[in-house]
């Protein structure tokens, strides 16, 4: 008996790559799209685009509800996605696999269900300096439900933790951090940070929004009990993410939203919930989300994830160097291991004017505090133009862009 041989990895080859995304071929002021703020959102290829279309236009019902042939498809379709989810990211079950609205949904639902489940007063969450503020904000309302006190990690001056100063006590109840840095890059060493806080006792979250795209997940490896991320930096559907939980926790955790397929029984006096994943998951979930992004996940796997990661090397490379050829030019974070985001600022340029001469000549970047405003104030700065690189994006790109800034910058001085 034959068995069936493993899915070799296509080799790695931009130009076909960039032919799969039908935006490239737009244009923005009469220019060619460069688009460099994937950190914001990536673009989708063409085959998310129609799993996504597909199933409204030929299995459109509602999951788990109906005994009717396309119930029973969209279903079927649903929980595939779900199982690829569980793949992808080594989870242990599927029904660790809670679909969510995104990243944030998934860091409320943690703050709150574990909130309930772990805080009493004088209890203490640790983050760290650099987060996004979906796992800063979340936490903060948390702490101030069950009078616990919220801790960071300071931040170096090259944007990595300062571990020496991880401020854990025999309080902290929960230890809640990126992976990846949405504003420097950074990928932080979340493995190292858990194994610490397991000896401790301490329940761990992780906000992977920003290393999906980028890094190879696996959530048994990393020992994390909770792990969050969205779909759409992923070449997925916005609207739709994912909160991985240990079963163990999950079981334990209560409800963070109450309704319709999250329950077991109802009665006007008691409700009882459902199994998992479904007790996470109240009313109708975006199926057409979950369905494309189980298809992103499949298209990101076609690739050697290897060649995909050294290409967006080589462009962070290619425009570190160029980017720091600029006179007054400064790159915040330069830790030894990052992820394609270059975040500068420019001596007598202010973010937002550059971002808009950018944008005239077609190259589309991120300017702000990129919803990271205490790493903003770690580094005395009121926000940095960003951009973030994609396994579709080019060295000619890299270039263009590299261009545009000391166009701009002999304009705007």
């Amino acid at each position: 008996m034959r068995t069936k041989a493993a899915p070799v990895a296509r080799p790695y080859d931009v130009e076909e790559v960039r032919a799969q995304f039908p935006i490239l071929k737009e244009l923005v002021h009469g220019r060619p799209l460069v688009y460099f703020d994937n950190a914001a959102t990536s673009q989708k290829p063409r085959r998310v685009i129609k799993a996504e279309s597909a199933y409204y236009a030929t299995i459109n019902a509602n999951v788990h509800r109906g005994v009717h042939t396309l119930s029973t498809k969209a279903t079927e379709a649903q929980e595939a996605a779900r199982e690829t989810v569980r793949k992808h990211i080594h989870a242990e079950h599927a029904r660790e696999v809670v679909f969510t609205s995104g990243t944030t949904a998934g860091i409320n639902l943690a703050a709150s269900s574990l909130g309930q489940l772990l805080l009493q007063p004088g209890d203490e969450v640790v983050i760290s300096g650099m987060e996004h503020h979906s796992n800063i904000v979340p936490w903060q309302l948390a702490c101030e439900r069950h009078g616990a006190t919220l801790k960071a990690i300071p931040i170096t001056d090259t944007g990595e933790w300062d571990l020496k100063k991880a401020p854990f006590s025999d309080r902290t109840r929960i230890l809640a951090i990126g992976h990846v840095s949405n504003t420097l890059g950074t990928i932080n060493p979340v493995k190292k940070l858990i194994a610490e806080a397991k000896k401790r006792g301490i329940t761990t979250v992780v906000d992977g929004a920003q290393a999906l795209a980028h890094l190879a997940v696996d959530v048994q490896a990393l020992g994390c009990d909770l792990y969050a991320f969205s779909g759409h930096k992923a070449y997925g559907p916005t609207g739709i993410g994912v909160l991985y939980g240990r079963e163990g926790l999950l079981d334990r955790m209560p409800p963070w939203q109450g309704g319709g397929e999250m329950i077991d029984t109802v009665t006007l006096e008691k409700s009882t919930w459902a199994r998992l994943p479904f007790k996470f998951e109240a009313g109708t979930p975006n199926i057409a989300g979950i369905i494309g992004l189980g298809e992103a996940i499949r298209w990101m796997e076609d690739y050697d994830k290897t060649a995909m990661a050294q290409h967006e090397q080589a462009l962070l490379e290619h425009a570190t160097q160029g980017l720091l050829a600029i006179d007054g030019l400064r790159i915040l974070g330069t830790a030894k291991e990052k992820v394609g985001v270059a975040s500068f600022v420019i001596d007598g340029v202010h973010h937002y004017d550059l971002g808009v001469l950018l944008d005239q000549q077609g190259i589309a970047v991120r300017t702000g505090h990129h919803c990271t405003q205490p790493l903003m104030d770690r580094f005395g700065v009121s926000g940095t133009t960003r951009a973030s690189f994609a396994c579709f994006n080019t060295i000619a790109e890299v270039d263009a862009m590299v261009a545009a800034v000391k166009k701009g910058v002999k304009m705007l001085r």
